[in-house]
């Protein structure tokens, strides 16, 4: 592997990443994951999240990742509330998220890591994709709009594993 003082190419910067993350989970295994409590929390941009989103998940800028996954930043997500929470990112393909779980581990958040395969292989694999909202609405009744609402789960928030164990797994799956 490349020193400090020596330019790294993508690849071996990603596998150097890669090296750091504690598992990176398949859809099955994250969604499996999510029901027992850990926290999905998509980077994609705004146009690949045209492609749906995964019910439960918080939807977090790659922008502003690190200061809303901080949790002694003032700027936190309300979710993030402990170093040792299970965070698993989801990005389109799983690289750009296996990047970001990197910087985050650098932050001390010791169980992040990301969805081998991004949002293509968890849809792929049949896995519950739902609409993504039209611009500027919050249905959830969260003042905070990066979190996406579970299916069947109450305006105000609540009942995320509940969420996604309910739905059926078939491929191309929609709501």
């Amino acid at each position: 592997m490349a020193g400090r003082d020596t330019p790294m190419t993508i690849d071996e910067l990603l596998a150097q990443a890669r090296a750091m993350l504690p598992h990176r989970p398949t859809p099955a295994e994250a969604l499996h994951a999510q029901v027992r409590g850990a926290l999905l929390v998509d980077i994609r941009g705004d146009s690949q999240r045209r492609d749906g989103l995964i019910p439960a998940a918080i939807v977090v800028p790659r922008n502003s990742l690190e200061w809303r996954c901080d949790p002694a930043s003032e700027g936190r997500h309300p979710a993030i509330t402990r170093w040792d929470l299970h965070i698993i990112l989801i990005c389109h393909q799983g690289y750009q998220s296996s990047l970001a779980a990197a910087t985050l581990q650098h932050l001390g958040l010791i169980h992040a890591t990301d969805l081998d395969g991004g949002f293509t292989a968890w849809a792929a694999a049949g896995l519950p994709v739902i609409a993504p909202l039209p611009a500027g609405q919050d249905p959830s009744g969260n003042p905070h709009p990066d979190r996406s609402p579970g299916i069947g789960e109450p305006v105000g928030g609540g009942q995320r594993a509940a969420a996604a164990a309910s739905f059926p797994t078939r491929p191309g799956f929609r709501l």
